[in-house]
């Protein structure tokens, strides 16, 4: 599938994570990367059917981890990049992580293809990344 337009182009994927512990990832989330929970629909046993957890203008749904044929199958398999508007976000996105006990696997970096970025790992060992880079 190609695209030969020269208008501004952007994506609407949205990244789909499992947790075993889905209300803690949540609240995690929340508190080390500033993200608001908007929607949160509860399962059975204390799990979450779903969730809708935002950054900005960017959505990430999420779960708990399920027994059944759908990917994941186990915790941390999976990575999210979140484009930031600028780098004074990054950088303050960066220390509230820190301050809030995130493992950083990529410290805070300007990289050679022009992104101000960092990545982290939450609780149960997904990536989680933060930076200027965004396609076009």
């Amino acid at each position: 599938m190609s695209n030969s337009s020269s208008a501004v182009r952007f994506t609407h994927t949205i990244p789909c994570l499992s947790y075993t512990n889905a209300h803690a990832a949540i609240q995690w989330l929340v508190d080390a990367f500033g993200a608001e929970a908007r929607h949160i629909y509860d399962g059975p046993d204390n799990t979450v059917s779903h969730a809708e957890v935002w950054f900005g203008d960017m959505c990430v749904m999420m779960g708990t981890l399920k027994d059944n044929n759908m990917p994941p199958h186990r915790q941390g398999e999976s990575a999210v990049y979140i484009v930031v508007a600028s780098a004074a976000e990054v950088d303050q996105l960066y220390e509230r992580a820190v301050q809030n006990g995130a493992s950083i696997v990529i410290a805070l970096r300007d990289t050679d293809y022009g992104s101000h970025d960092f990545g982290a790992l939450d609780p149960e060992g997904n990536f989680w990344g933060f930076g200027t880079y965004a396609p076009v």
